[in-house]
């Protein structure tokens, strides 16, 4: 849920009602099944899987769940057929919008989506409306509490040597951009290093970033939070500037 602060997003998960949490569970063992089906349904030799796995225990899912949807997926269980989809569309205010999408309806997930981008004055467009504004990178989130302002300056140097391509430090977060490849060497070396990985994943970040209004940026919050209700919507970016 990039450029909307993906963070915050995160946060909230944490606490959740029960209905929302549901949703998060359900979006987050189509993530896992597919990891397991696509590359095998063990975490130490699928980084994708192993990724999912700890997407999945820092919102709280439960064993069973992701047990369930690992044997889903290596087809020790049946189920339906689930598919990946990317959509690509415009916001209010022209914000460019890509949502990937797991699946077991491709018409339905299409449908809900023109409506929600229809709903909240944006379009949903056709393949290439809106990716070339954006780059497929490895990204790394650190909760910066961690952080003195001395291993701070040892980090950085680490995390160039690592193979980092951009790192920005706010607030609340650093974050590391790095190419795919890199993901899981970057992402052990910082927790053998003794640090607490956030998020550790493989998005779509816009070449260039774009403000609104308050006007138009609460119509993307309303947006976003129908994206994050929607079952079949595993994740969303933007080129708004968070």
């Amino acid at each position: 849920m990039s450029g909307h602060s993906k963070w915050a997003t995160t946060k909230r998960a944490k606490g959740a009602t029960d209905a929302k949490r549901a949703i998060l569970f359900t979006k987050l063992a189509k993530i896992i099944t597919v990891a397991a089906r696509d590359k095998g349904g063990d975490p130490t030799t699928n980084f994708s899987l192993r990724l999912a796995m700890d997407k999945a225990k820092d919102a709280n899912m439960p064993k069973e769940n992701i047990e369930r949807a690992i044997k889903r997926g290596a087809g020790e269980l049946e189920g339906a057929v689930i598919e990946s989809m990317v959509y690509e569309g415009f916001g209010p205010a022209g914000v460019a919008v890509i949502v990937k999408c797991l699946t077991d309806n491709k018409n339905r997930a299409s449908q809900e989506l023109k409506h929600l981008f229809s709903k909240y004055g944006g379009s949903l467009g056709g393949p290439g409306a809106v990716a070339w504004q954006f780059e497929h990178k490895g990204v790394i989130r650190l909760d910066n509490e961690q952080l003195t302002e001395k291993n701070w300056d040892e980090l950085e140097m680490q995390l160039i040597d690592l193979g980092a391509q951009d790192i920005k430090k706010d607030e609340e977060l650093v974050t590391i951009y790095c190419a795919i490849p890199d993901l899981q060497k970057i992402k052990k070396g910082l927790e053998d290093s003794g640090l607490t990985v956030e998020s550790a994943e493989i998005e779509y970040v816009s070449k260039e970033k774009i403000k609104v209004d308050q006007e138009t940026g609460q119509k993307l919050s309303e947006f976003f939070e129908a994206l994050d209700e929607n079952e079949d919507v595993e994740d969303y970016f933007t080129n708004l500037s968070e």
